[in-house]
C-alpha cells in the first residue's frame, strides 16, 4: 500500500507562509495516554516545532472560547515536544512507533456540522444522484437532461431571492424540482451533522469508506471553527467523504452516507484568525484536490470559495443561534463545488474511490490535509471519546478552573 506522504517534511503540510500564522493542533502523547494541545512554532534552528500548551488550554475548545484565540495561542507557554517532521513521520498507523507522539485532528469537543449543496456544480450533481437513484450507469444521460432543464451556471442566483423563487416555480411546473434544488437555491440552507465530537481523523491518518458503497468521492472543503458565542475564530481543511450511491437512493440515508467511522478528516492544523489571516481570506481561498490510486489513476481539481452561493457567515448563522446552541462550539464544513465525473473504469461509470487511494487537499493559507482511504472497519477504531478525555485530563490535573 502506498505511503500516506511521500516525504515526511513539515513543508509538505504547512501553509505557504510556514509558521507565520497562529497554528494550533492536537497530538497523541503515549507517555500521558492522551491528547495534548500544541502550538506550531519556528524553532531556534528554523525547524517547525510542536509546543505543548495543554496546561494553559486543556482542549482546543477552551482555546477557541478565549476573547482572542490567536493572541492567546501565541502567548501560551509550554513544553517543546518534538519537531513537526518527526511527529508527522510517526502518524501513519501502519508504520507508527506507539511509544512516540503522532498527529490528531485539530478539533475536539466541538460539534462537527456540514453545509450541503452550497455550490451550483455540486448541487446539479446531487440532483443527478437523486434521479439516478444511486446508479452510476444512469448518471451520464441524466446529467444531460438536468443541464437542459436547469442550465449549468447558477452561480449568480442568490438563494431565496425572488429570481430563485421564480426559477423554482418554473421547475415545479415542469416536474423537474428536487430536494437538492430546494436547499441549493431556496431560502433555507442544508446543515447536517457530519461526525461526533472527537471522532475526526487528522492529517497522515487513514480515512474511511463504507464497504457497502460502490459510488463515492472525496469532498475537499474549508471548515470554519466557531466559538459557542457564534464568533468564527479560525479555519482548517476537511474531507467530507461522501457516498453518492447511498445518498442518491434516498436523502433519508444522509446519515449513513456521511457519518461513518473515520469518514471525517480535518487538518492539518487549525489556523486562528488574526491580522494576517481572516474570514475574507477564507472567502478568497482556492482549495485543490489530488487523488492518486495504487492502480496509477490520478484525479485533480479545484474549488474556489468565491463561487459559493451562500456566504460563510450566513451559513454559520444558519447553523447556530437562538434555535441551535453549542456550548462547546462547532466546526462547519462549507461545502464543495468539486463533484468528479471523470470515468475511472467503464465508460459512464464516473469516479469512485478504491482502497489505497491517497487524497491530498490543499490551500495556500491552510496547508495540506493528506489521508489514505480504507474501508471503515479497517481504519483505526475510535475508542477515545469525551468520557475518556475527561478522565485523562483529570488524572493529569488539568481540569481545575
Amino acid at each position: 500500500m502506498q505511503p500516506i506522504l511521500d516525504a515526511y517534511d513539515a513543508r509538505a503540510i504547512l501553509p505557504e507562509d510556514g509558521c507565520a500564522g497562529a497554528l494550533a493542533g492536537r497530538i497523541w502523547r503515549p507517555e500521558l495516554n492522551g491528547p495534548s494541545i500544541v502550538a506550531v512554532r519556528q524553532g531556534a534552528d528554523g525547524v517547525p516545532e510542536l509546543v505543548d500548551i495543554t496546561r494553559a488550554f486543556p482542549t482546543i475548545r477552551d482555546l477557541c472560547e478565549t476573547p482572542d484565540p490567536a493572541a492567546a495561542l501565541r502567548q501560551a507557554a509550554g513544553e517543546t515536544v518534538a519537531p513537526l517532521d518527526a511527529v508527522l513521520a510517526n502518524t501513519a498507523p501502519d508504520t507508527r512507533d506507539p511509544s512516540k507522539p503522532w498527529l490528531l485532528a485539530p478539533v475536539d469537543l466541538q460539534a462537527v456540522k456540514a453545509a450541503g449543496v452550497t455550490f451550483a456544480v455540486s448541487m446539479l450533481e446531487r440532483v443527478i444522484e437523486e434521479r439516478a437513484r444511486g446508479n452510476p450507469d444512469a448518471a451520464a444521460a441524466i446529467r444531460l437532461e438536468v443541464g437542459r432543464l436547469v442550465g449549468d451556471d447558477l452561480r449568480r442566483l442568490k438563494p431565496g431571492s425572488p429570481e430563485a423563487m421564480s426559477l423554482k416555480a418554473v421547475l415545479v411546473a415542469q416536474g423537474a424540482w428536487s430536494q437538492y434544488l430546494e436547499v441549493g437555491i431556496g431560502p433555507d440552507a442544508e446543515i447536517f451533522t457530519k461526525a461526533q465530537p472527537l471522532s475526526s481523523v487528522g492529517c497522515g491518518q487513514e480515512a474511511g469508506l463504507h464497504p457497502g458503497s460502490q459510488w463515492n468521492n472525496p469532498e475537499p472543503e474549508v471548515a470554519l471553527v466557531v466559538a459557542s458565542d457564534q464568533r468564527i475564530v479560525g479555519a482548517t481543511l476537511g474531507n467530507d467523504v461522501n457516498l453518492r450511491d447511498f445518498e442518491g437512493r434516498s436523502a433519508l440515508l444522509l446519515g449513513k452516507a456521511k457519518d461513518n467511522a473515520a469518514s471525517c478528516a480535518l487538518g492539518p492544523f487549525l489556523r486562528l484568525f488574526d491580522d494576517g489571516f481572516t474570514l475574507d481570506d477564507v472567502r478568497r481561498t482556492v482549495v485543490s484536490l489530488e487523488v492518486t490510486g495504487e492502480d496509477g489513476f490520478r484525479l485533480s481539481g479545484t474549488s474556489a470559495l468565491s463561487e459559493i452561493s451562500r456566504d460563510p457567515a450566513d451559513l454559520v448563522d444558519a447553523m447556530m443561534g437562538g434555535t441551535h446552541q453549542y456550548p462547546d462550539g462547532a466546526v462547519l464544513f462549507l461545502g464543495t463545488m468539486f463533484a468528479p465525473v471523470e470515468d475511472r473504469g467503464a465508460p459512464g461509470q464516473g469516479f469512485t474511490h478504491k482502497v489505497g487511494d491517497r487524497v491530498t487537499i490543499r490551500s495556500p493559507g491552510l496547508g495540506a490535509l493528506v489521508n489514505r482511504m480504507r474501508h471503515c472497519q479497517d481504519c483505526e477504531p475510535w475508542t477515545f471519546g469525551a468520557a475518556a478525555l475527561m478522565r485523562n485530563l483529570a488524572v493529569r490535573g488539568l481540569l481545575a478552573a
